[in-house]
């Protein structure tokens, strides 16, 4: 992780445009940011799936409002993504095209309304980047444990707007994160398939899935097709 040049990172919000929420992003759009180390394996797998599954459910090529991208805090800037992780895109149907790899910029961080990382390591370096991150940085698999405690009930109905409703799932699983403690530090933990046979990328494809499903429809109140 290096730090933004000149024009680049927190310089470039002058580009933000409409009404703005506290961190910086538009009250138009709901902005999830997956972090991992390359942003070559997992973070486009799992960019690239919430995207799929959003679209599966709501038939929306907008998503609501949900803006999903991804960035690596040591970032591969207009890398492609592992061909592996192609792979693994393609056995679930998901769209692999047009990706390029960015290195995680300060800017990544204001804007997001939500960080979901493949590793508390990532985690950790994002909230050490400050702009009041720590409540709405998890990693992938932290998050879908609150998630999974939130009853639906408790959430803005869907006549108030995806958007709305998202947002009172970040703050509902943040007011929940001292309490609802992993069972061990790795159940948190997504590991890195850099250099792994397809097998393995696919057996981390698989994690990431199921640990997308419940986030997903938490956000979108459908639940996946059968």
């Amino acid at each position: 992780m290096t730090a933004p040049d000149a024009g680049r990172g927190i310089g470039m919000r002058t580009g933000v445009t409409g009404a703005q929420h506290w961190n910086g992003a538009s009250r138009d759009a709901f902005r999830i940011l997956h972090v991992s180390t390359g942003n070559v394996c997992r973070s486009p797998i799992t960019e690239r799936l919430t995207r799929h599954a959003l679209a599966d459910r709501l038939g929306d090529p907008l998503w609501g409002g949900l803006i999903v991208e991804s960035a690596g805090t040591w970032g591969h800037e207009g890398a492609p993504m592992e061909a592996n992780a192609e792979a693994v895109l393609a056995d679930f149907g998901a769209d692999a095209s047009g990706f390029t790899g960015r290195e995680l910029l300060d800017e990544h961080v204001i804007r997001a309304d939500l960080v979901l990382t493949a590793t508390r390591d990532h985690r950790a370096q994002v909230i050490s980047m400050g702009h009041s991150a720590g409540l709405r940085t998890f990693t992938l698999k932290e998050f879908t444990r609150l998630v999974k405690a939130i009853d639906p009930a408790t959430l803005p109905p869907l006549d108030d707007g995806m958007i709305e409703r998202a947002r009172a799932l970040v703050r509902a699983a943040a007011a929940l994160r001292g309490w609802l403690l992993a069972p061990t530090a790795e159940a948190d933990e997504v590991f890195d398939p850099y250099g792994a046979p397809l097998t393995f990328f696919r057996s981390i494809g698989d994690e990431i899935q199921q640990a997308l499903d419940p986030v997903v429809t938490a956000l979108t109140g459908v639940a996946a097709r059968t």
